[in-house]
């Protein structure tokens, strides 16, 4: 597992990502991201991972690519129902869920279900 201000900068990585995934971070995207966090308490790492991706225009896969790699060091967490509902509530902000927006949430479910149940099923001969 790792620290949890690690993991809320991903989640911050991620939120951008689904911003950025249907071409552009729209106002409306980022007012809902406000709202969605204002009592969350990874805020601050969420904000400010959001923000630096968002001013340094790093890209939906690069931003993706780096906090994958975080949740699965972290392993199965409950925190994830909560950056998914985010994430959903972020896609459906602008013109509702589009076709890129569904594709990166699937991935990032099944980029998880993969890693842990391999790691379920790893551990299970042991």
């Amino acid at each position: 597992m790792v620290k949890r201000e690690i993991l809320y900068d991903a989640f911050g990585e991620l939120l951008y990502s689904i911003a950025k995934a249907d071409g552009s971070v729209q106002n409306v995207e980022i007012d809902t991201l406000q709202k969605l966090i204002k009592e969350y308490n990874g805020r601050n790492n969420i904000e400010f991972n959001f923000n630096y991706d968002l001013a340094h225009s790093v890209t939906l896969n690069d931003a993706y690519e780096k906090a994958i790699q975080v949740c699965i060091a972290n392993g199965p967490d409950p925190e994830y129902i909560h950056l998914i509902n985010m994430m959903i509530e972020v896609a459906k902000a602008y013109m509702g869920i589009v076709p890129a927006e569904k594709k990166l949430l699937e991935k990032f479910v099944s980029d998880l279900k993969v890693r842990f149940l391999s790691d379920f099923y790893q551990h299970q001969l042991i």
